[in-house]
């Protein structure tokens, strides 16, 4: 409670000069304080009806999404509204601070890259640069397990255009072997209509990535192969760093799906929306398919 509201809320057991004096206050700016209580009344109600709005930005029911910190919530809730109904970042921050309205956060990160063995190498062609650039020129992919209730884990490929940070291709199964990671890479073949060649695909040196298999399929597709430093997260930090959001926003800090379809489904629903509704703040904190849409009209625009 702050100094003047003390003052208010004794004013009827002694006098205002008496509580003033003992709390160290002036009179002058508790009458202030007292003369713009309707203004702050009327911010306290504008705040709560923000918050209400946030709560349905982040409401999976209403088509929002429980991951989504002050900076998209600030962009959802200024989309497509006339200018003298935006809000402000900071106003935005400060209304879910105050109403415990912050996005999910991921609880743990497992590691799921297994050592290749004598396998071929291949060189660093990004170095960790990340930056948005041309689409359907740089990828980067990894494998993360999903844990399911039953003791057993699926695995998810993924393929990522640096570009848009389009999920272009990913696949599932109770296995890591070479086949998970090449269902990933020709799901982005054709999504980006049969044309990868050229493109750059980064990865870390799991056995998968460096096998002789993968290899071939890559040379298939015109893809050149890229892999960071052996055992550096940091040189893959974008695949990381989409692995961990996934899990953040479908698991919810729960330890586990209930069965394998019910992670299956989720996975399809949240990539679904990954693409194409999902505000990236690497892009201007639009959705990957509409900043490929207003940027390289040409690219394929397939979920």
């Amino acid at each position: 409670m702050n100094r003047f509201q003390f003052v208010e809320d004794h004013k009827h057991a002694w006098s205002v000069k008496r509580l003033c004096a003992v709390i160290g206050v002036a009179r002058s700016s508790f009458y202030a304080w007292l003369k713009a209580a309707a203004g702050r009344a009327a911010r306290a109600e504008a705040d709560r009806l923000l918050a209400d709005r946030i709560r349905m930005v982040q409401d999976p029911k209403q088509g929002g999404d429980r991951a989504y910190g002050a900076p998209r919530v600030t962009a959802e809730l200024n989309g497509n509204v006339p200018a003298y109904e935006r809000v402000n970042h900071k106003r935005v921050a400060r209304v879910m601070r105050e109403h415990r309205l912050a996005g999910i956060r991921l609880r743990r990160r497992v590691k799921t890259t297994v050592p290749a063995q004598g396998e071929e190498k291949f060189p660093d062609l990004l170095h960790r640069d990340f930056t948005v650039g041309e689409c359907g020129r740089r990828y980067v992919g990894d494998i993360t397990y999903l844990p399911v209730a039953d003791g057993t884990n699926l695995y998810l490929a993924t393929c990522i255009d640096l570009g848009s940070r389009k999920l272009a291709g990913w696949s599932m199964a109770d296995h890591m072997r070479t086949e998970l990671v090449a269902d990933a890479l020709t799901a982005a073949w054709r999504a980006r209509g049969g044309n990868l060649r050229e493109a750059v695909f980064h990865s870390d040196h799991g056995s998968v990535y460096t096998s002789k298999a993968y290899a071939k399929l890559c040379t298939r597709f015109g893809v050149k192969q890229s892999m960071g430093v052996v055992g550096s997260s940091a040189d893959n930090a974008l695949a990381e760093s989409f692995n961990a959001a996934l899990k953040r926003e479908l698991l919810e800090g729960r330890p586990a799906f209930a069965d394998q379809a019910s992670a299956y489904r989720a996975v399809f629903r949240w990539a679904n929306r990954y693409n194409t509704r999902r505000r990236h703040s690497a892009i201007g904190n639009i959705a990957p398919n509409e900043y490929e849409r207003r940027e390289l009209g040409m690219l394929p625009m397939a979920a």
